[in-house]
């Protein structure tokens, strides 16, 4: 009876070690999990010339602008419908991106900045199985985007309105395709690290109005592509 005893003893033993070596069941269906850590957004901008509509003066030539990137708290819930598949809502502060004067407007500066509003819903599918601890994802979603706090700053509205004048700028809202990648390393059952990049084809009208000193209407509009790259380093907890 001894040596049966003591097999079964050492089957144990190696049980448990593999129990605490590899996460128990990290995601599976019905999971929830938040992820909260740092977005990183990065713009591959391009612009049209500022282009004045009234006085009907056409497009200033070799005017163009360049946006900076961008970094903010970022939120994500997901929910797994079965080992593989999840939904993931992307939330987050919104990132204040700030605009630059470029080639014949650079003398100008800093234009103006706004807050962009993207939040995302994205389907992904995680590759591995619900015991692996590193699970690469794919996924692909959209976003509705909008913006808020639009300033510009004083040289922007003297080159729109002349001396003395005042303008205001309107950016088009709309909805994108989000493409995604990644990878969630599993800690334990509930912690986990997670890594994802993003890309989003945006595009946004910017409409600048204004008022001269002498009471005289200023209009001016261009598009700004921003095609983000954005980058999402979080900690994640299932719940």
């Amino acid at each position: 009876m001894t040596k049966p005893l003591s097999v079964l003893s050492k089957l144990a033993a190696v049980s448990v070690l593999a129990a605490v070596a590899l996460p128990a069941a990290a995601q599976q269906a019905g999971d929830n999990i938040v992820n909260v850590g740092w977005f990183h957004l990065r713009p591959d901008e391009k612009s049209e010339p500022l282009t004045f509509r009234t006085p009907a003066l056409g497009p200033i030539a070799g005017s163009s602008a360049t946006i900076s990137n961008a970094d903010t708290l970022g939120i994500a819930f997901t929910h797994f419908f079965t080992d593989n598949f999840a939904l993931t809502a992307d939330l987050g502060i919104p990132p204040k991106f700030k605009l630059y004067g470029g080639g014949t407007l650079a003398n100008l500066g800093k234009l103006g900045e706004a807050k962009q509003w993207s939040p995302a819903l994205i389907a992904k599918w995680y590759f591995g199985d619900k015991n692996s601890q590193l699970r690469p994802f794919v996924g692909l979603g959209v976003t509705r985007v909008w913006y808020s706090s639009v300033n510009l700053t004083p040289s922007l509205q003297a080159a729109i309105a002349g001396p003395g004048g005042r303008a205001s700028a309107d950016l088009s809202s709309s909805w994108a395709p989000v493409a995604n990648v990644g990878l969630t390393y599993n800690l334990t059952e509930k912690w986990s690290l997670g890594l994802s990049v993003a890309h989003i084809p945006l595009k946004t009208d910017a409409d600048i109005t204004g008022t001269t000193a002498g009471g005289a209407a200023r209009r001016a509009t261009t598009k700004l592509t921003l095609d983000p790259l954005v980058t999402f380093l979080s900690v994640g907890y299932k719940f």
